[in-house]
């Protein structure tokens, strides 16, 4: 009797990038200070269409432009990491990625009880990051409470559910991704990926710095 053999083939996957800065750096604390010292001398910034409330502010695009060590040490992080994430989904050797370019915005968000950023994404870039500088409070009984969601890519889809799809796990998941930002972590992703802040109930601040880049090669 000839034997068939059965394969499963992941297929239409998302990378998702994840990285820690080390613990022994006190660079959160900086940035949290520099941070909320601007604050209090500027205005929030209003870009584009994006859906968010007054308890969140939002800087001017310009963050990784400035001079301060503790920003150009975050910037060296996350630059290093998204050339790496780079390179090895593109199977690129150093020589290629040192061809590769980056073009860049870079902001931070103060956000505080009730805060919320709605369902967007950046499409004039090629990938996206969030860097955590305070996770702020876990709230208890709410969960989700300034929850970082990645939008699935399969919400938009009419596809027929039943019980033989509806549980299904890992990469063929239908359903959103909740990450819950630790101090010093950093998430990268494709910057055409929906996704949103869930509304935050804690009473510290929550700090991040967000960028979208995209690349120039010059062969």
């Amino acid at each position: 009797m000839n034997t068939i053999k059965n394969e499963i083939i992941p297929m239409f996957s998302v990378p998702l990038g994840v990285s820690y800065i080390s613990e022994n750096t006190n660079l959160n604390k900086k940035l949290a200070e520099l941070f909320m010292s601007k604050e209090a001398s500027s205005e929030t910034d209003q870009h584009g269409f994006v859906k968010k409330n007054r308890q969140v502010f939002e800087s001017s695009f310009d963050l990784f432009n400035w001079k301060n060590d503790c920003v150009q040490e975050l910037q060296k992080f996350c630059w290093g990491q998204l050339y790496q994430l780079v390179g090895t989904l593109n199977q690129y050797d150093v020589d290629t990625l040192k061809k590769l370019h980056i073009a860049c915005e870079s902001w931070y968000h103060i956000t505080r009880k009730g805060g919320y950023f709605g369902i967007h994404n950046h499409p004039m870039a090629s990938w996206s990051g969030v860097y955590c500088v305070s996770a702020g409070d876990k709230v208890e009984g709410d969960p989700d409470s300034g929850g970082l969601n990645l939008i699935s890519p399969q919400i938009s889809t009419t596809s027929f559910i039943d019980k033989s799809c509806s549980r299904l796990g890992g990469q063929f998941s239908r359903g959103n991704k909740i990450i819950h930002l630790q101090e010093g972590q950093l998430v990268l992703f494709p910057s055409w990926l929906l996704h949103e802040v869930k509304p935050y109930f804690g009473e510290s601040e929550r700090i991040t710095v967000a960028f979208n880049a995209w690349f120039k090669y010059s062969g």
